[in-house]
């Protein structure tokens, strides 16, 4: 078929002006080394203050982690998670998920260092994203995943939000799954950041029900290793513990490696969600695989950035916060 001038004009306008709108939706999406010409030096800065508060306290990468995947699992990677509470709303902190986060002191240190240098320039969200990474590569003397940058700061903070969306360590697998797949995730991305489980603590009234009343009947979850059960007992001696914790990971609690898929063969997963991951075949197969620590990296690599895109606020949507604790 012969097409005629006019045709062939408007169907070439529709395609270039398609094509603009791609390239303007990929020019604010996220990217490495967004800050390079408005504030060069923001990631050094970034490596260098959580590196000083990681040598004075060594529980911060698990905590920083934590803290990045809060925030993320609430109107996505929007920094609203380091929100105060208002005279009229109660953020994210106050939700009973968030309540035991820490390292809030390392982002506002971050962010004031920061605010000196390039004033208004670098976000919070952004600040959350990079020392999460940078604390946990501490270890390793090297960045251990690429985080890219360019999100910007969400104005809104709701606990119940938060209650809502965070997947609570009492889910099962399919509620898991579905929670994970609202944000974009898949399985496997589900299993591999369960991996970062391999550092940090879990409070006893997260799982002792498991412990002493899994069904109702004042028994045992028999999912759980009964050596590691009697032994999380003389630890969590009753199900209203909430100030005692424990390491998720028993046998290296300090660092970060694939040891955690170990614990869950030996069936010593301390949360039901991680003794879920075994209950699902597909789940059960990528956890074998992650046995493998070359393989674990490389799929935490790709499952954290993904992780890091979730819902981000780009271009001119949010604002960037003078102060990471409320809205300018």
């Amino acid at each position: 078929m012969v097409m005629r001038s006019d045709q062939h004009t408007l169907i070439l306008g529709l395609v270039l002006g398609f094509l603009v709108l791609l390239g303007g939706c990929h020019g604010k999406s996220l990217k490495k080394n967004f800050y390079r010409k408005s504030c060069p030096q923001a990631e050094e800065i970034v490596r260098n203050v959580t590196r000083r508060h990681v040598a004075a306290n060594f529980t911060l990468p698990a905590k920083l982690l934590r803290m990045h995947f809060h925030d993320c699992f609430v109107r996505g990677c929007d920094g609203s998670v380091l929100l105060n509470s208002t005279k009229n709303t109660t953020a994210e902190k106050e939700a009973i998920p968030n309540l035991t986060l820490g390292g809030f002191d390392v982002i506002d240190d971050i962010k004031a260092e920061l605010e000196k240098k390039c004033p208004g320039v670098v976000s919070c969200a952004d600040i959350v994203a990079l020392a999460a990474r940078d604390s946990v590569s501490i270890q390793f003397n090297r960045s251990i995943w690429e985080v890219q940058t360019g999100r910007r700061d969400g104005t809104v903070s709701l606990a119940s939000e938060a209650l809502a969306n965070i997947p609570s360590p009492f889910l099962n697998f399919t509620a898991l799954q579905r929670n994970f797949a609202n944000k974009g995730l898949n399985v496997r991305d589900l299993v591999v950041l369960s991996g970062a489980h391999t550092i940090g603590v879990g409070h006893c009234n997260a799982f002792s029900v498991r412990l002493y009343n899994f069904t109702g009947k004042g028994d045992q979850d028999p999912s759980l290793n009964s050596t590691y059960a009697a032994s999380l007992k003389t630890q969590c001696r009753n199900l209203t513990d909430k100030t005692t914790f424990v390491p998720m990971d028993p046998i290296t609690p300090l660092r970060f490696d694939n040891r955690y898929y170990a614990v869950l063969e030996q069936r010593r997963g301390l949360f039901e969600t991680d003794a879920e991951l075994l209950t699902n075949s597909t789940s059960a197969r990528i956890t074998r695989e992650m046995l493998s620590s070359h393989k674990f990296f490389t799929e935490f690599r790709k499952s954290i950035k993904k992780m890091g895109a979730i819902g981000v606020l780009t271009g001119k949507s949010g604002e960037i916060r003078k102060v990471c604790s409320k809205i300018n």
